[in-house]
């Protein structure tokens, strides 16, 4: 075997899984969000696979640029906007709708004399705190767009929920309420739900949808399973075998001596480690899939490897394939094990784990 360790991707997983999501959708539009690396899976690779979305989201300019470079012709939306001149003109260039969510990129418009060239879109911070001209602001900050001169080719009004993927729902219920008393009558296109949004419970009644982490197959939700929404997990992070020890009752392995074997053990090393972006905080106990069978880590994940106790296994061979995610192994259970979330294992696969497309 060439490659020890790679994350392989499912194009066909994504395809199933944003026919999942256009019919849960409805009548909404679907913007892919394909930002940081398509959460791990490639950027270019995964738009391409997603040739059937009605646009693409990313969060900066160099990702949009990147899928321009790559011959994508899909609308292209902007998700932080830009903050230059310079970058401006890029984004012109290339024909990049822009997300404006501050009086600075208002005024870079306003001094260019160029904004017939963009799509913009309007956001409105409905409670999330972080980017976006709040419900009171929204009005003026509409109204400059308007007086823009020429007047830009389309403009669009969007908002972000900050708790859509937890079953409480009076947090995204306010959301809503404040969103649709800001843009009551305007008669814009809106765009509000993420993935949580899309499978929750709460009504929201969108023009376009923005699915991220369902996308690639993860549940946004703590308390039920991708499968259980109809998602196909489509990275699967494998890796092999390369060594086979015997640990005698009492003996410790790896750095800091915090795992030791309750009785005889068999230690199958697998060449996967933080330097791949396994995460150091998972637990001993953690899963893996080795040979398609669960076995649990044993000690501390160290830069380039890791131990499992496969005692309870039928023999183990070298070579043998481990799954560390992904087909068999849900990437939200194996995150719970790390205390964090799917996404963030996701997104934190290093460069020297190779993509490979299937």
């Amino acid at each position: 075997m060439s490659r020890l360790i790679r994350a392989v991707i499912d194009t066909h997983a994504l395809r199933h899984n944003l026919n999942v999501i256009r019919t849960r959708a409805g009548r909404a539009k679907i913007i892919a969000v394909v930002k940081a690396n398509a959460y791990g899976h490639g950027l270019v690779s995964t738009a391409l696979a997603l040739e059937g979305a009605d646009a693409f989201a990313v969060a900066r300019l160099e990702e949009g640029l990147a899928l321009r470079a790559a011959g994508l012709t899909t609308r292209i939306v902007l998700l932080e906007g830009v903050f230059t001149d310079a970058q401006l003109e890029d984004a012109a260039h290339e024909r990049l709708d822009l997300v404006i969510h501050c009086t600075r990129q208002i005024e870079l418009l306003e001094r260019s004399g160029d904004a017939g060239r963009f799509a913009l879109w309007l956001k409105i911070d409905s409670g999330m705190n972080r980017l976006g001209f709040s419900c009171a602001e929204s009005a003026a900050a509409l109204a400059r767009l308007r007086r823009l001169t020429p007047a830009p080719r389309e403009v669009r009004l969007l908002t972000h929920l900050a708790c859509a993927n937890e079953r409480d729902d009076q947090v995204t219920s306010a959301q809503i309420a404040r969103f649709r008393r800001a843009t009551r009558g305007l008669g814009y296109e809106v765009s509000i739900a993420n993935s949580a949004g899309l499978f929750g419970a709460v009504v929201l009644g969108c023009d376009w949808a923005r699915p991220g982490i369902a996308l690639y197959g993860a549940s946004p939700f703590e308390d039920c399973t991708a499968a259980s929404l109809g998602l196909k997990p489509v990275m699967t992070l494998m890796s092999s075998v390369i060594a086979v020890r015997r640990v005698p009752r009492g003996e410790t392995v790896g750095y800091g001596a915090v795992w030791a074997a309750p009785r005889d053990s068999i230690i199958a090393i697998v060449a996967a480690g933080y330097g791949d972006g396994v995460h150091r905080s998972l637990e001993s106990g953690t899963p893996v899939l080795v040979a398609g069978e669960r076995a649990p880590l044993a000690g501390r994940v160290s830069m380039d490897m890791l131990a499992v106790d496969v005692t309870a296994l039928g023999p183990v061979q070298l070579g043998a394939p481990v799954v560390l995610w992904g087909e068999g192994l849900p990437v939200e259970e194996v995150a719970r094990h790390a205390g964090t979330i799917g996404y963030e294992l996701l997104c934190s696969v290093s460069q020297r784990v190779p993509l490979e497309p299937r």
